[in-house]
């Protein structure tokens, strides 16, 4: 997420406001490479020029210049006014006090619009809500049956009748939903390759006959201003309440998340990282602005580890850790559940400082972690317990049971090996908690990390 931009800010910030000296001269050198970079990314040029106007006007003067770590006050000032950029937070949905809540989702077609629909009713569904979806996209042809399999997926009811019009479709659905006892209406709307009369026309309709609480915008982010554009022109004609930014994990540049707010006047709500259902995050733009300086995003990383460790099970595996009792049957336990967590480049992204930047760049992909899965799969319950038992003769049945090659199987062992020596000589010197600690809760001080992580949450 954000590599090209995140990579270019590290480097700004390593060559010229590392210096333990600054003037005039080099921090407008500064700026103007930061403009560089927000330009590459694809931010509006407007927002651009209002953004380094701002920043110059707090970073140039003797408060800053004059301090003790004038570099590191630039870049807290970089930082802040990315926040803002992006901000303030704004996650909330407008429920209604009567029968239920109705969302109407718009979009354009290819935006991700009708998953994003099943991800909202997952992501209410597990804050206690009874969601419904509605099936109104009838232009489209496999609209309607694509969310009845997304509605069966996570066990939620979905309301579809293609006969009728989009905007009957959504009233019809009012008293369907009053009988099913649900309180939340998601109506997916139909889309079109571009914004026209005939869909502002129809989603205005939906809107007149059904009201909505709530009108969201789904946008994908890795169409940059395109997505900025579209989601002036859609807020000009319907009065949205937010965006949400679907296939984040994907955009290298940023230029969409950067611009929307300052162009449109409307919050991003959520963003979407991922294909899995669960893949629906709550936007917040401090962390983003820390994870585009390259400076971690250990929060998050904490809130998606939190929903997948168990701090017992976290507790534990510090132990064997330190212990040097960690096994590669262990090392699979892990590897299951940080691919439940998200993509493993994600997940470095978020890591902070030197450490996150020298993994983030690291090449890791899906088959890679296939072969290792494959690998350890193909070991006896014996072997995986104790790698060192391994001889030649096993790691070339280990290699065919596992259709990979004898190469791939000594540098698993290889690296499992320096993986764990590295782990441990970490836990003597102390330095294990603090890493462990921010990659899951309950490790080497974890438990600390997760009550400030929500201390945060809740601010």
């Amino acid at each position: 997420m954000f590599d090209a931009i995140s990579q270019k800010f590290q480097d700004i910030r390593r060559r010229i406001f590392s210096s333990g000296c600054l003037t005039e001269k080099n921090i407008q050198e500064g700026l103007e490479e930061i403009r560089t970079a927000l330009l590459e990314a694809d931010v509006n040029y407007k927002v651009v020029q209002d953004f380094i106007e701002t920043v110059k006007q707090k970073a140039v003067g003797e408060e800053v210049i004059k301090s003790i770590s004038p570099g590191q006050q630039i870049v807290k000032i970089v930082s802040d006014e990315l926040t803002a950029l992006m901000g303030p937070t704004d996650t909330s949905i407008r429920f209604s006090d009567k029968k239920f809540t109705i969302i109407m989702m718009a979009g354009l077609q290819g935006s991700g619009k009708t998953t994003t629909c099943a991800k909202l009713a997952k992501y209410l569904q597990e804050k206690g809500h009874k969601p419904l979806l509605v099936a109104a996209d009838i232009q489209r042809p496999a609209a309607i049956e694509q969310l009845k399999i997304l509605g069966e997926a996570i066990g939620v009811t979905v309301f579809a009748d293609a006969k009728s019009s989009p905007p009957q479709i959504c009233q019809n659905s009012l008293p369907f939903a009053e009988k099913q006892g649900c309180d939340v209406i998601i109506l997916d709307t139909a889309g079109r390759l571009h914004i026209d009369q005939e869909l502002m026309e129809e989603l205005r309709t939906i809107q007149k006959k059904v009201s909505p609480h709530n009108i969201f915008l789904v946008c994908d982010a890795m169409t940059g201003q395109d997505a900025v554009n579209s989601a002036k022109e859609f807020n000009a004609q319907l009065e949205l309440d937010g965006v949400i930014l679907t296939k984040l994990d994907g955009d290298a540049r940023g230029g969409a998340a950067l611009s929307i707010r300052a162009v449109t006047g409307k919050p991003i709500k959520f963003i979407g990282v991922g294909e899995k259902l669960e893949r629906l995050e709550e936007f917040h733009p401090d962390r983003m602005a820390s994870r585009i300086l390259g400076m971690g995003d250990v929060v998050s990383l904490v809130e998606r580890a939190e929903t997948f460790i168990s701090q017992e099970k976290a507790e534990k595996m510090q132990q064997k850790i330190l212990e040097a009792s960690f096994s590669l049957e262990d090392f699979l336990d892990q590897l299951q559940m940080l691919k439940k967590m998200g993509s493993f480049q994600d997940l470095l992204g978020m890591l902070p400082g030197e450490f996150g930047s020298m993994l983030k760049g690291a090449e890791i992909d899906d088959n890679q972690i296939a072969h290792v899965e494959a690998i350890i799969y193909s070991m006896t319950s014996e072997e995986r317990q104790s790698p060192d038992m391994i001889d030649g003769r096993r790691r070339v049945r280990i290699g065919k049971g596992s259709g990979t090659s004898i190469q791939e199987v000594n540098m698993l062992i290889k690296q499992f090996r320096e993986m764990r020596n590295m782990m441990r000589n970490l836990g003597k010197m102390g330095g294990l908690g603090g890493m462990m600690g921010k990659l899951m809760p309950g490790m080497g001080g974890g438990g600390r990390r997760l009550h400030m992580a929500r201390k945060i949450r809740k601010k």
